[in-house]
């Protein structure tokens, strides 16, 4: 994280709560600086440290240290998730549909898949849901597209599906933007839907087993994501360490929009590049027209139900 982005981040959260400005106590003496309580937030996040392990370094106690890392990712998450956990909208789609069929699948939209985070401190009433068969420990889910978490570890990702929001908007009617042919690319266990795209087993013909290379290879882009977010930020390879599943929710919440924070930062210090040669994609993106206070009938949700699970527009699109 640069220098620039960080006092952004530590200046943002000064307007947001008093906690994060410097004040005096009783006797006049100045109190823990605002640098000293994102710095305390930040190591714990980055580093994975424990918050006992701060008092030489930040002269920050074990319980003050908790607390800066809880208001830190809830002031986080309240002055930065609109902008950087927001739904694509057009023009982002647009770009996603591009990048897709730049890389030979036309119509994608970018890889599902689920990532299981151990929880160390869960109580033992509820250790039976949160362990995962393969894992032994109990574990989180999370749903980087969307940022879907706290599912317990015994789901599997069908059920982490079935669960998650991210078709409400389309089978409701209420969304941005309008595509007909949209998919994601996702591993052997979930469904035969329209909306994904699943690589073929055991391929014996050249055709069948060139289109699984490729599209095994391209859906490892979401197994990189969750590399990278995880080196970037220690914490989530470690055990989660707190009691409360709101409080590690918000970690996980705000790791995941300080990535996008990074993200959106490198690019603006690289610069954009414009290549001449690049060609446009074919597929189109027109803006949807509704009205926020019409209700859609039931009938019609059933029918977007129907059409993102059917089962023979999957098999033609895969072949």
């Amino acid at each position: 994280m640069r220098r620039p982005l960080l006092e952004r981040i530590i200046h943002a959260l000064g307007h947001w709560s008093p906690y994060f400005t410097l004040r005096r106590d009783v006797v006049g003496r100045e109190r823990l600086t605002p640098l000293q309580k994102c710095t305390t937030a930040i190591r714990q996040l980055a580093y994975g440290t424990p918050a006992d392990a701060l008092v030489e370094y930040l002269k920050i106690g074990e319980k003050t240290a908790l607390d800066c890392l809880k208001l830190f990712t809830e002031g986080v998450i309240s002055i930065f998730g609109d902008e950087y956990t927001r739904r694509p909208n057009t023009e982002d789609v647009q770009r996603l549909l591009d990048v897709g069929e730049s890389r030979g699948f036309p119509g994608m939209l970018g890889s599902l898949d689920c990532m299981h985070w151990c929880w160390e401190k869960c109580p033992i009433a509820w250790k039976g849901q949160f362990t995962h068969g393969d894992k032994g420990v109990p574990t989180l889910i999370l749903w980087i597209w969307h940022a879907f978490f706290g599912v317990p570890g015994c789901n599997n990702d069908i059920n982490v599906l079935n669960q998650s929001t991210l078709f409400i908007e389309q089978l409701s009617g209420h969304n941005e933007k309008e595509y007909q042919h949209g998919y994601y690319l996702v591993d052997g266990i979930y469904s035969e839907w329209a909306a994904f795209i699943k690589s073929i087993p055991m391929a014996q013909t050249e055709k069948h087993k060139l289109f699984a290379r490729h599209q095994e290879g391209i859906r490892k882009d979401v197994e990189h994501a969750f590399g990278v977010l995880q080196s970037r930020w220690s914490i989530l390879c470690h055990p989660a360490r707190l009691y409360a599943r709101g409080d590690i929710k918000n970690v996980m919440t705000a790791c995941i929009i300080m990535h996008n924070m990074i993200v959106e930062d490198e690019k603006e210090e690289a610069g954009n590049i414009l290549d001449m040669n690049l060609e446009a994609g074919t597929s189109i993106i027109f803006p949807s027209v509704f009205d926020h206070d019409v209700r859609p009938a039931f009938a019609d949700v059933l029918e977007r139900y129907a059409i993102i699970r059917h089962c023979p527009t999957h098999q033609k699109t895969k072949g």
